[in-house]
C-alpha cells in the first residue's frame, strides 16, 4: 500500500460516485454517511478507495479495526477456522473457539478483581452486549430500574436506545422508551459548572444521583444497575476524573447496585490499556465489549462475575453469537494487542495528544484536547470563555480532512474524534496533525 494520503482526483471519483448512486436506491437511508468514501482495500492505517485514492484512516471503522486493516495474523486465523467450519451455534452445541475466548476474557476483563471468576455471554454487536447486560442485571438483582448518563451511547436496539442519550435523533419517533431508566450528568470536566479541574474534582456531579434521582425518583433498593462508559464515546470522547469512577463504585456497592461498564468503544487496547477501566482503578460487576475485539468481524461479549451470571438455560441466547470464525479472529486480536499494540497505542497516543495540544496556541477554535491512548477528542468552540459549541465548524473540518486524504469522524455536538487503528506510527500522526492544522486554517477563508 502506498504512503497516504495520495488523492488523484476530486472526490468522489467516478467509480465511487456510481456505487453511491446505486446505494441511494436500495440501502436504508437511516445510515449516516459524512462524506463519499467507498472502500476498496486497506493495510494497517492506510486505506484506498475504488478510484485508487489513498487515505490515512483516523476512524478505524468507528474504532473497530484496532489491529489495522487486514492484519495478516487475523486473516490467517479467520481462514484457518473457515476451512474447518463456519457455524454450529454455541446456543445449542459446543465448540472450542468459544470456550477458549471465554477463558481469555476471564483473564483480561476488569471484572471480579482479577480472580478469573468470570463468565461470558456472546452476541454479535455492542448493542446486543448491552441488551444482555441489562437483562442480566435485572435478573440477578431482582430489581427493575437502571441509571445511565447524559451524552451516553449504548446502541440503537430498544433497550440500549432507552439508556442512550447521545442525540435525540437516535430516539425520536421510537417511543415510548423502556421504562425504569434515569439519566444523570456525566463528569465532563471541561464543562463542569463548578469549574473544578480533574485533579481537584470530587465528582460533585454524582450528587445529582444521590440527592435527586435516589431521593425524588426511585428508591436505591429498586435500582438494578448503573451503566457507565469509562470514557464517553459518542458524547464527545469525554475523559472523567478518576474520582468520578471511584465514587460511583462506592455508591453502587453501598446500595447493592450492579455497576456495568460499557467498554464497547473504549476497550480492547484503544486507550493504551486493554480496558479504559484500568486508568481509573475500576473493577465492575459487568462489562460489555465489541468493536475492536475481533478486528472487524461481528462479535459482542457481555462478561460478568460468575455469581452474577447465574441465569438458567433459555433465559438468553443468540444464534450467531460467539461464531467460531469471529472467535478465532478475537483470539488472534487479543494476542496481537498483548504483543505490543497496546503499548503502541499508549506511546503514539501520547505523542498525538501532545501534537494536537500544540495547535491550541495557533487556533483559538480549539477549546479542549483530551484522551487516553488513541482515543482522543478535540472540542471546537467559538469562544474559549463562553465555550459556545462550534458545531458547524466541526462538520466543515471533517469535510476538509476528507478532502485532504484523512478519514475522521465527529463525536458529540462539536468534537472531532481521533480513533485510528492502533498500528498508527508517529510519522503518520505527524501527517494527520499537519492536515488537521491545514483544515482548521481553512475555516478562516
Amino acid at each position: 500500500m502506498r504512503q497516504a494520503p495520495n488523492l488523484k482526483m476530486p472526490l468522489p471519483g467516478p467509480k465511487a460516485a456510481a456505487i453511491i448512486a446505486r446505494d441511494s436506491k436500495v440501502v436504508s437511508p437511516s445510515y449516516t454517511r459524512d462524506y463519499p468514501f467507498v472502500m476498496a482495500k486497506g493495510e494497517g492505517a492506510v486505506v484506498e478507495d475504488v478510484d485508487g485514492n489513498v487515505f490515512l484512516d483516523c476512524a478505524a471503522g468507528i474504532a473497530v479495526n484496532g489491529t489495522g486493516h487486514s492484519h495478516p495474523d487475523v486473516v490467517k486465523a479467520i481462514t484457518d477456522q473457515a476451512q474447518k467450519y463456519l457455524h454450529m451455534s454455541g446456543t445449542d452445541f459446543y465448540y472450542e473457539p468459544q470456550v477458549a475466548l471465554a477463558e481469555e476474557m476471564a483473564k483480561i476483563v476488569p471484572v471480579g478483581g482479577g480472580t478469573g471468576q468470570v463468565r461470558s455471554f456472546f452476541s454479535n454487536s455492542g448493542a446486543e452486549a448491552v441488551e444482555a447486560a441489562l437483562k442480566l442485571a435485572r435478573y440477578s438483582s431482582k430489581r427493575y430500574n437502571v441509571i445511565a448518563f447524559l451524552g451516553s451511547f449504548h446502541g440503537r436496539t430498544a433497550g440500549a436506545m432507552s439508556v442512550t442519550s447521545s442525540k435525540f435523533v437516535q430516539r425520536r419517533g421510537f417511543g415510548p422508551m423502556m421504562p425504569g431508566v434515569y439519566h444523570a450528568p456525566y463528569a465532563n470536566c471541561y464543562r463542569c459548572p463548578v469549574g473544578l479541574k480533574p485533579e481537584t474534582c470530587q465528582a460533585e456531579c454524582l450528587g445529582f444521583v444521590e440527592e435527586q434521582i435516589l431521593v425524588h425518583l426511585v428508591s436505591p433498593d429498586e435500582v438494578a444497575a448503573v451503566l457507565v462508559e469509562p470514557i464517553q464515546g459518542e458524547g464527545g470522547y469525554v475523559v472523567p476524573a478518576r474520582q468520578f469512577h471511584q465514587r460511583l463504585r462506592e455508591l453502587t456497592s453501598r446500595h447493592g447496585m450492579l455497576l456495568i461498564a460499557d467498554e464497547v468503544q473504549s476497550g480492547m487496547g484503544r486507550t493504551g490499556r486493554m480496558f479504559a477501566c484500568e486508568h481509573f482503578g475500576l473493577d465492575v460487576d459487568i462489562v460489555t465489549v465489541a468493536k475492536g475485539i475481533a478486528s472487524g468481524l461481528p462479535l459482542g461479549v457481555t462478561c460478568a462475575r460468575a455469581d452474577v451470571m447465574t441465569w438458567p438455560p433459555g433465559a438468553h441466547a443468540s444464534t450467531f453469537g460467539g461464531n467460531p470464525v469471529s472467535g478465532a479472529a478475537a483470539l488472534a486480536t487479543i494476542k496481537i494487542l498483548k504483543d505490543g499494540l497496546i503499548r503502541n497505542a499508549e506511546v503514539v497516543g501520547d505523542y498525538l495528544l501532545g501534537r494536537l495540544r500544540g495547535l491550541m496556541d495557533k487556533h483559538a477554535i480549539i477549546g479542549d484536547v483530551r484522551g487516553k491512548g488513541l482515543m482522543i477528542g478535540v472540542e471546537l468552540v467559538r469562544d474559549r470563555v463562553t465555550k459556545e459549541r462550534a458545531s458547524d465548524e466541526r462538520n466543515r473540518v471533517v469535510q476538509e480532512m476528507f478532502n485532504r486524504g484523512v478519514l475522521i469522524l465527529g463525536a458529540g455536538r462539536n468534537a472531532i474524534r481521533f480513533a485510528p487503528p492502533l498500528v498508527l506510527t508517529k510519522d503518520q500522526a505527524d501527517t494527520v496533525v499537519s492536515l488537521f492544522d491545514e483544515s482548521l486554517g481553512a475555516l478562516k477563508t
